[in-house]
């Protein structure tokens, strides 16, 4: 009945929106607002929230402070980390409020929450008082939910928009840092942002918090980091250049939050990946495997990018599919994506959701060139698209498995089933190396 009763109400219809509005403003006043007494720090965006969240989880838990957080990937109260596996960016507002308040009994002074747009249109965060607020990035997704990039900018807006009107409180400043290297960051620069201390980052010389001198090995990334009063040296091993933006964003909100310079260096140091975010998975046959969260046009893009830079490469790979019940725009903009970017291409299932497989397949290769089985296969289960892809493997080459990270479930049409990229692909090298050795 319910899933019939979401099919037929749209996304923004006004009966959906008072639902959750009705929602968000019963389970603050039943939570008798655990956090207030917190310094909560937002993260949005399109693409790094989640690596942003962890870094800065981590560099204020390193500062001495209790911290709690919740992203799209994993939760950490008090140092101690947990799965997220609701599959959802922003948890609905019972189940955050409940975090919330096992981070109060904990004794959590800091609360660094991955907030996404639909939290903010469904009033998921309703009563929560952000103190600072963070945006990484912004490119096309969710438009089945706002309809336009506008409205999707005026969503992630709100939480930068709202930082003094959840509140304030003394001695406690209201901070904005803004990725001024992406697109539409100079809307959340304007006059209608209000706060006590805005940052922006990036490679710009504009930014006020600016990456210098990048030099790369396989290993690791090294950096100079420039503020108006200082500079300091960064050493990663984060890879990828989009992890630098990342990590200035995090540095931005430390130094904010008075975190020493020693401290953010030995954090980010030490920081080694987020589980899903262009995560390698070991082999023994000469090439690449790598899983991604990569689901949409700007974040496909991203990735090959980046992998097509590593100078060895002979051929990328990519097992990829769109989801089901999301923005079906996106789905011919991805395909173009990776049809430029990848050697071999092999489509396949992400979740469906309630549509079907076939389906969205299909509107994944509206107006395709590229002829199956000419580097080109639709492989609708998962797994077997990625034992193709495993079995097609070179010396050399690099297989990108996008779309799901780290989840720990695949939504079919059915139910939600047990799954997680990773170990699917652990097993099968296994059973593939196994046979080799037969």
């Amino acid at each position: 009945m319910i899933s019939v009763l979401k099919k037929l109400i749209p996304l923004d219809s006004p009966i959906r929106t008072t639902y959750h509005y009705v929602r968000g403003v019963l389970a603050f006043w039943l939570s008798g607002n655990p956090a207030r007494d917190m310094i909560v720090i937002g993260v949005t965006g399109t693409k790094g929230k989640t690596t942003t969240t962890n870094l800065i989880a981590r560099g204020l838990q390193h500062a001495g402070k209790k911290v709690a957080m919740f992203s799209t990937v994993n939760m950490m109260i008090d140092g101690k980390m947990m799965d997220n596996n609701l599959k959802m960016t922003s948890p609905g507002p019972f189940v955050l409020w409940k975090f919330l308040r096992e981070a109060q009994k904990a004794g959590c002074t800091h609360a660094v929450i991955e907030t996404s747009s639909h939290a903010l249109y469904y009033h998921r965060v309703h009563g929560l008082r952000y103190d600072a607020a963070v945006l990484t990035n912004i490119s096309q997704d969710h438009l089945d939910l706002h309809g336009t990039m506008e409205n999707y900018v005026e969503t992630k807006m709100l939480l930068f928009k709202n930082l003094y009107k959840y509140g304030i409180r003394k001695e406690v400043r209201k901070v904005g840092v803004v990725n001024i290297d992406s697109e539409y960051a100079s809307r959340f620069l304007s006059k209608d942002i209000v706060v006590d201390n805005m940052f922006t980052v990036g490679f710009s010389p504009s930014a006020i918090v600016r990456a210098e001198n990048v030099s790369r090995t396989m290993e690791s990334m090294e950096f100079d980091v420039k503020i108006p009063s200082n500079q300091f040296h960064l050493k990663t091993k984060l890879q990828w250049e989009f992890n630098i933006s990342n990590i200035l964003c995090a540095v931005a909100i430390l130094i904010s939050q008075k975190v020493d310079i020693p401290v953010i260096q030995e954090v980010i140091a030490g920081f080694d990946c987020v589980p899903g975010r262009l995560e390698e998975v070991p082999n023994m046959r000469g090439a690449k495997i790598y899983v991604d969260y990569a689901h949409t046009e700007a974040s496909l893009q991203s990735v090959l990018e980046t992998l097509k830079k590593i100078e060895w490469t002979k051929r990328i790979i990519t097992v990829f599919g769109a989801t089901g019940d999301r923005d079906k725009t996106k789905r011919p903009k991805m395909w173009r994506v990776v049809d430029i970017l990848s050697d071999v291409i092999i489509l396949t299932d992400d979740d469906t959701y309630t549509e079907d497989s076939l389906a969205i397949i299909r509107d994944v290769t509206e107006g395709i060139t590229r002829r199956e089985w000419e580097k080109f296969w639709i492989i609708p289960s998962r797994e077997d698209a990625i034992r193709t892809a495993i079995i097609m493997l070179q010396v050399g080459d690099i297989l990108l498995v996008a779309g799901k990270g780290a989840e720990t479930v695949q939504v079919t049409q059915k139910w939600a089933i047990p799954y997680n990229d990773r170990k699917v692909i652990e097993r099968i090298l296994m059973e593939v190396d196994a046979q080799v050795m037969i």
